[in-house]
């Protein structure tokens, strides 16, 4: 079994060094009651759970996967007392509103939490982070009846939420979706169709499953104009919370996955299901992207938990593994080989993986910042200025995230070698685990096109500049100020240059979409190194921005290049010729 040890000091480091948490929370009334100790304890208790609980039943979880046997869906066994652990201890209340039974925490905190979770046992987690996503959604959307019947069943984890979006013919293009919802004549809406790959659709750990179901209502628009939401209960509770009847909809199967096979995957047939409408007709789009955009942080926070635990492992690994001599000679008498971590190649890796990952930590825990300052800031014009920046890094949150974490996950397993590719290791396992996390809830090509198109293009790049005027008042160690000024004024000119040639060419913004993506991430996490340095009391920081510095940023070079080498070269082969 693969040991996992929570981050919780470098957390810490984040929250109070790098982003003064302290100071932050201060001037939010919702938060000013979050002191330090309370922190640390909420802190301590989450890695605890995560170490102790979730960890063990991770490669079990793996070997023996979700179980479907007519409809009825079985979770792995010991994942119902560790799902318990996890509503008792209020885990999936942890951001959810005061009013209801949620503890409203800060997003920047509750994303640390969520990375241990995810790291411990992304297969246990997916279980409950649906329910998270799905009470934020009803929060925001559902009326107070619906609120106050819900989400304090959400919080104690007694019912879990699903998200019931895709069919076998719709995946990205929702508008094509077949799902119908006829009005009853009791003010409900009877739901008909088939939805895929339905995370947690169904199981055994809770009394209830709530999926959020788009579906188009009679005469509706055409496309995603026309898409409504609602609420579909597995059982039908009275006005008390009490579980009536069973509603019409049943697992059909569930996927044989790479992957996240502990955590069941459903095909769900509804036959006439009883549902209920969640905000306005044919506004359920904007009502689920309520839901999905929480869910796609978390999801990128996914691919930083998992290359979290590969680091864990390799770096173990590396420094235990003997085999040749480091280049420098022999640094322990009397032994016929070196640990590899004396190896330039395994430190390269070892190194890739915790600048990333560190950086993907500050950088998860910055989009928090946002986020909690859009909602809660006191000052309207820092709330709308917040919501910008949340609007333009969440497709970044997603997929940078979680493309660097397939590519420390492989670089753990590359570390171990031959042994890395046998299943005892645990190591191929996060693999496969961490691989779902760039394809589900939004491709990230799609993510990057939605950057491109929807948040750069859309504002002329205002957005961009006013991030990057923000990076340029903050203060950064001298060593780093010429590297990153020079990524900053690359990043904008590529953005201008962009905005300048779409115009002109309706294929550039899908050719240059993932690169550019790319780039942003990479000089994000550069502003995030530069800052984590100078705030930093130790040279562990220093060592690992001086890496990513001299290794790793410089990536932005061919990206630009490849950007500003156009769509031409991709478009003139005729589709028929592939």
């Amino acid at each position: 079994m693969l040991p996992y040890m929570p981050p919780g000091n470098d957390i810490e480091f984040v929250l109070y060094d790098l982003f003064d948490a302290e100071t932050e929370w201060a001037q939010i009334p919702a938060f000013d009651s979050f002191d330090r100790d309370t922190v640390r304890a909420v802190v301590t208790e989450c890695g605890k759970l995560a170490r102790d609980v979730m960890a063990p039943l991770s490669q079990s979880s793996d070997e023996e996967g979700a179980h479907w046997s007519d409809g009825v869906v079985t979770a792995p066994e010991g994942f119902k007392d560790a799902y318990a652990a996890l509503a008792a201890g209020g885990w999936l209340g942890v951001s959810g509103n005061p009013e209801f039974g949620g503890q409203g925490l800060p997003k920047m905190l509750t994303a640390s939490l969520e990375e241990m979770f995810w790291g411990a046992n992304t297969n246990l987690w997916l279980y409950a982070t649906l329910t998270v996503g799905a009470a934020i959604c009803v929060d925001a959307h559902a009326d107070e009846d619906t609120r106050r019947l819900y989400l304090p069943k959400f919080y104690s984890g007694e019912w879990t939420g699903a998200m019931a979006l895709t069919e076998a013919h719709a995946g990205t293009d929702l508008g094509l979706i077949r799902t119908r919802a006829t009005p009853r004549s009791d003010g409900r809406y009877s739901i008909t169709g088939t939805k895929i790959f339905i995370t947690s659709g169904e199981h055994d750990l809770a009394k209830n499953i709530v999926h959020l179901v788009l579906a188009k209502v009679p005469d509706a628009p055409a496309g995603s104009r026309g898409i409504s939401l609602f609420l579909v209960p597995k059982y039908i509770p009275g006005d008390d919370g009490s579980l009536g009847e069973r509603n019409g909809f049943e697992s059909a199967s569930i996927e044989h996955k790479m992957g996240i096979k502990g955590s069941a995957t459903s095909v769900i047939n509804y036959g006439d299901a009883i549902g209920y409408l969640i905000g306005e007709p044919n506004q359920g789009l904007a009502c689920m992207f309520t839901m999905m955009n929480y869910e796609r942080l978390s999801v990128g926070i996914q691919g930083l938990g998992l290359a979290e635990r590969a680091y864990q492992a390799s770096s173990s690994y590396a420094k235990e593994r003997v085999q040749g001599r480091a280049p420098e000679g022999s640094r322990v008498a009397n032994t016929d080989a070196d640990a590899i971590v004396g190896h330039p190649d395994v430190r390269r890796m070892l190194l890739t993986q915790r600048a990333y990952n560190e950086g993907g930590r500050a950088f998860s825990m910055y989009v928090g910042l946002q986020l909690d300052r859009a909602k809660y800031a006191p000052i309207e014009a820092v709330r709308e200025k917040a919501s910008g920046f949340v609007d333009l890094l969440t497709p970044v949150a997603k997929a940078f995230i979680t493309d660097r974490g397939l590519e420390c996950t492989l670089l753990g397993q590359q570390v171990f070698g031959g042994h890395g590719y046998i299943r005892e290791w645990g190591v191929e396992q996060l693999v496969r685990d961490v691989r779902i996390a760039q394809i589900y809830e939004g491709a990230n090509g799609i993510q990057a096109l939605d950057l491109v198109s929807r948040k750069v293009l859309r504002d002329g790049g205002a957005t961009v500049g006013e991030l990057i005027d923000d990076i340029r008042q903050t203060e950064v160690p001298e060593r780093y100020t010429a590297a990153l000024d020079e990524a900053l004024s690359a990043w904008q000119e590529v953005t201008r240059w962009l905005c300048d040639s779409a115009p002109s060419d309706s294929n550039l913004p899908g050719a240059a979409s993932v690169d550019y993506l790319d780039v942003t991430g990479h000089v994000l996490y550069a502003w995030m190194w530069a800052r984590m340095a100078g705030v930093s009391g130790s040279t562990d920081k220093r060592y690992v921005a001086d890496y990513y510095f001299a290794k790793l940023l410089p990536r932005y070079y061919s990206l630009v290049a490849s950007i500003r080498g156009g769509s031409a070269s991709l478009m003139q082969p005729s589709s028929d010729w592939f």
